[in-house]
């Protein structure tokens, strides 16, 4: 091999290195058997939630993990190997590809890693499952709510209440 591709290899390196350290997470998959359709329809999905998604080479993707700290993913860089980086929701890509991979069978997770801290396919698979960020807030917002609506109901009542006492009153 020539030094020229030597220097380029060691170039992608580099890259997917600073992506897997950059990340928050990332998800690795086999996208084997996909069609066209369904792999765009999936990006699509991804990119629409601020994921990038690539297909690299296991070498390579071997040499940044090992790069990046993250060596005990080396048994996932086996056979066709895509990968789903998220920079900012954690869980985002665990959510999305196995929602994806329930309904298209040619899709299935590998592993990766969640918050950078390498989890199994059981602790992705539990990650997909929790709520969205979104999800969590409005569930907050309306606990915080509660009170205030259930008192505002009570005050309600009592002047509904003296308002038709005052009625029966006044006759």
């Amino acid at each position: 091999m020539s030094e020229t591709a030597i220097a380029k290899k060691a170039a992608e390196v580099d890259v997917v290195a600073e992506r897997l350290e950059n990340a928050q997470t990332a998800i690795i998959v086999d996208y084997r058997g996909l069609t066209v359709e369904q792999a765009n329809d999936l990006r699509k999905q991804l990119r629409e939630a601020g994921v990038t998604f690539s297909v690299i080479k296991n070498k390579i993707m071997l040499r940044a993990a090992e790069k990046a700290g993250y060596s005990d993913l080396k048994d996932t860089f086996v056979g066709p190997t895509a990968v789903a980086f998220s920079n900012e929701d954690a869980i985002a890509p665990a959510k999305i590809l196995k929602k994806f991979a329930d309904s298209v069978d040619a899709l299935s997770l590998k592993g990766g890693f969640v918050e950078k801290k390498v989890a199994s396919l059981e602790e992705i698979n539990m990650y997909a499952t929790l709520p969205s960020r979104e999800e969590l807030l409005a569930t907050i917002a309306n606990l915080l709510q509660a009170p205030i609506r259930n008192v505002a109901y009570a005050v309600k009542a009592v002047a509904e209440k003296e308002a038709d006492g005052n009625d029966g009153d006044a006759a």
